[in-house]
């Protein structure tokens, strides 16, 4: 499966939050038949010797001529994979990582901003320039 673009700058962002990435990516099975691969698993070390919260995150760009096409596509994606997370590890929370630019120009639409509200899509803001987490959206 080919990384998104963004990929090492999401990873480098979660790393300077203090997340430890324990698997890059994240592979499941799903019965006997499916298989995904999430870009990213991580975990939050709170202590020595106490596993804190864990996560999983789908990193998109939006660089596509059509950021309506790549946010259908992402939704899609997403929904499977909470499925499949909610099945097998439902300790880990999943994120959809979307790059600065696309959350301030396309996700303040109302398309995206009601699927998101509907869907219950927790976001991870990053700017792939800096490699930093912008926001967390709960």
């Amino acid at each position: 499966m080919a990384r998104d673009k963004f990929h090492s700058a999401v990873r480098r962002g979660l790393e300077k939050e203090g997340w430890k990435i324990t698997h890059d990516p994240l592979r499941l099975e799903f019965g006997e038949d499916d298989r995904v691969e999430i870009d990213l698993g991580a975990q939050q070390v709170l202590g020595a010797q106490q596993a804190g919260n864990k996560i999983a995150v789908e990193i998109k760009s939006f660089l596509s001529d059509s950021a309506l096409l790549d946010f259908h596509l992402a939704l899609g994606q997403f929904l499977n994979y909470r499925l499949v997370l909610e099945t097998i590890e439902p300790e880990r929370i999943l994120y959809l990582a979307i790059p600065l630019f696309a959350y301030e120009s396309f996700f303040v639409r109302d398309l995206p901003r009601t699927a998101i509200q509907k869907y219950h899509v927790k976001l991870i803001v990053y700017d792939p320039k800096k490699e930093v987490i912008v926001q967390w959206q709960n």
